[in-house]
């Protein structure tokens, strides 16, 4: 059985109970404790555990645990080519979610980037690089999307200009723009939009047209989507039609898609 494989067991099973064993684990996967420990530094280096004497218990909400465990590799993609726009110098925030966070990942190679962040994903993400500095906002901490909210967290925000912003959503489509279901996540993603230069919704496609309770503003608001390939075929003439894409780029090798505005 494949490292990956047992991650992805071990994850399911922290869901189920909160809290594991290795000698139980060994014995379920059928394979050594010496094994079973290198997992668990593997998912503790990634932020998705805690050790234990023994074993290991969830680092996070339960909910995000279950998000970070599903569409992996588009996650990854949709990061690595949002990263991808950074250079060097730049400064950038990052807001609130398992996707954003990834970006963190991918700035490898850059110096001098500073990361504004409300998110504890993303700091997590950062703080291991070195070339990295890192502005963590406080706030209000919410405990189901691992981030500082309110207006400790809008203020901090406030201050600083970027190049971009890099945003998350819970769902989005061309008639209900991008939803949210936490009213307080929404006006963070409204201030980093009226400090940066590019605003970028970062998103898997699962995503387009899904609702949250809260529009936070319409597609048009962001200068550009990236998402991966899996979008429904109608999606971008629906954005087309009533969001002003200007240009859409395929990414073949990352399986991704960047969709960008006019303004």
């Amino acid at each position: 059985m494949e490292s990956g494989v047992r991650e992805r067991i071990i994850i399911d099973s922290l869901l189920e109970k909160g809290a594991i064993s290795v000698a139980d684990l060994s014995r379920d996967l059928e394979v050594s404790e010496v094994t079973i420990r290198s997992d668990l530094n593997s998912l503790e280096k990634k932020g998705l555990l805690n050790r234990v004497h023994g074993g290991a218990v969830t680092a996070l909400h339960p909910h995000i645990l279950e998000r970070q465990n599903l569409r992996i590799e588009e996650k990854h993609n949709i990061a690595r080519s949002a990263a991808g726009l950074v250079q060097s110098g730049d400064t950038i925030m990052v807001e609130a979610g398992t996707t954003p966070a990834l970006v963190c990942r991918y700035l490898g190679g850059k110096r001098d980037i500073h990361v504004i962040t409300n998110s504890v994903l993303a700091f997590q993400a950062a703080k291991n690089n070195p070339s990295l500095k890192i502005t963590l906002c406080g706030g209000e901490f919410r405990s189901s999307t691992e981030s500082f909210v309110g207006p400790i967290a809008e203020e901090t925000i406030g201050r600083f200009n970027v190049r971009f912003a890099f945003v998350g959503t819970d769902g989005f489509s061309a008639r209900q723009g991008i939803t949210t279901h936490l009213l307080e996540g929404g006006e963070i993603i409204k201030v980093m939009k009226t400090r940066a230069l590019k605003t970028i919704l970062i998103t898997d496609s699962t995503k387009y047209d899904q609702a949250g309770p809260v529009t936070i503003m319409p597609l048009s608001g962001v200068d550009g989507i990236i998402t991966d390939a899996e979008m429904p075929p109608e999606a971008a003439a629906e954005m087309k039609e009533d969001s002003r894409i200007l240009q859409i780029e395929e990414e073949k090798d990352a399986a991704v898609l960047r969709y960008w505005f006019t303004k």
